[in-house]
């Protein structure tokens, strides 16, 4: 049987932290048993490079491109990427474009900075996991759902409103705290709770873009349509109130046919002689993951990452 286990999928607005390094070592041990038990395993890494975070990614670097053409840029604005993490992304953008991106505007400017910021953090990324012997086979682009000229998340809304899983209608206002996603107006709406999620839950933002969830249907089809029966997703803790509302979306997909495994990877809480570790000067602030590795070693790390159950928070001293 062809199994499809992704995790990681760390956002590429920066270098790993050791958050992701727990989830980066459960994802690959259980691909490794499941490969020992017969299983067809493929290892993949989901991108979020469409959205929000990779265009603030963009602004933060061309922030260090100006810097490194001699500006000064003083302090970092509240809502950018304050890392130095972003230095050298600045100084190969100015190697390669000199001072003509400074010239443009931001409509010109920020596809080419976010494009060039994005593969290099990936680079790291990509490095930072080989340190911890993690290779996945596929790494799979977000954006590539709505480049190429097709749109395949509206295709798969429309496969699942011809399946009567999609409906334009409105949301009741929530009990308790108020949701950050409710809107009181007519929307696209899932139909999850007819396999058992608590409300329905939207596709398109009051603006007529796709919410994150929407993206994550049509990605998750994509898994579907090359053949995996089972899908294992690796997931940290704080998207664990999303578990259900996927789960609805793959069986409405594949007929019930296909099932979605999460495991939820809790916290680690990094300790130097039982004293909480102080952030990282390059990241500004975390941890990284490559400075865990380069102090204590790879196979450690391993280990101690593997020494708690996923689900229970870990100290890692």
């Amino acid at each position: 049987a062809s199994v499809n286990v992704e995790y990681v999928s760390a956002n590429p607005t920066g270098p790993m932290h050791v958050g992701h390094c727990r989830g980066a070592v459960f994802g690959d041990a259980l691909a490794n048993l499941l490969a020992f038990a017969g299983f067809k395993v493929t290892r993949e890494y989901y991108i979020n490079d469409a959205g929000v975070q990779v265009d603030l990614l963009a602004r933060s670097a061309f922030l260090r491109y100006r810097e490194a053409l001699g500006e000064k840029i003083g302090a970092i604005p509240e809502g950018l990427y304050p890392g130095e993490y972003l230095k050298p992304v600045g100084a190969a953008i100015a190697a390669q474009y000199g001072d003509a991106l400074a010239r443009q505007s931001e409509t010109s400017w920020l596809p080419v900075v976010r494009d060039k910021a994005i593969a290099m953090m990936m680079e790291t990324i990509r490095a930072d996991l080989a340190a911890l012997d993690v290779k996945p086979d596929v790494f799979f682009s977000e954006r590539s759902l709505l480049m190429s000229g097709e749109d395949r998340v509206g295709a798969t809304i429309e496969v699942l409103r011809q399946r009567g899983y999609v409906y334009e209608g409105r949301l009741p206002p929530p009990k308790g705290a108020p949701a950050e996603d409710w809107e009181d107006r007519e929307q696209t709406l899932f139909r999850s709770t007819a396999f058992g999620d608590d409300v329905d839950r939207p596709l398109k933002k009051s603006d007529g873009a796709y919410t994150y969830f929407a993206s994550d249907i049509a990605y998750h089809r994509s898994k579907l349509e090359r053949g995996f029966g089972m899908l294992i997703d690796v997931w940290g803790a704080d998207h664990a109130g999303y578990i259900k509302r996927m789960q609805a979306a793959v069986a409405a997909l594949s007929d019930h046919q296909a099932e979605l495994d999460v495991k939820v990877v809790q916290l680690v809480k990094l300790l130097r002689a039982g004293e909480p570790v102080k952030m990282s000067k390059r990241a500004g602030e975390f941890v990284t993951l490559r400075e865990v590795v380069d102090e204590v070693g790879r196979d450690p790390v391993r280990f101690m990452m593997l020494f708690r159950k996923n689900d229970a928070v870990l100290d890692f001293d």
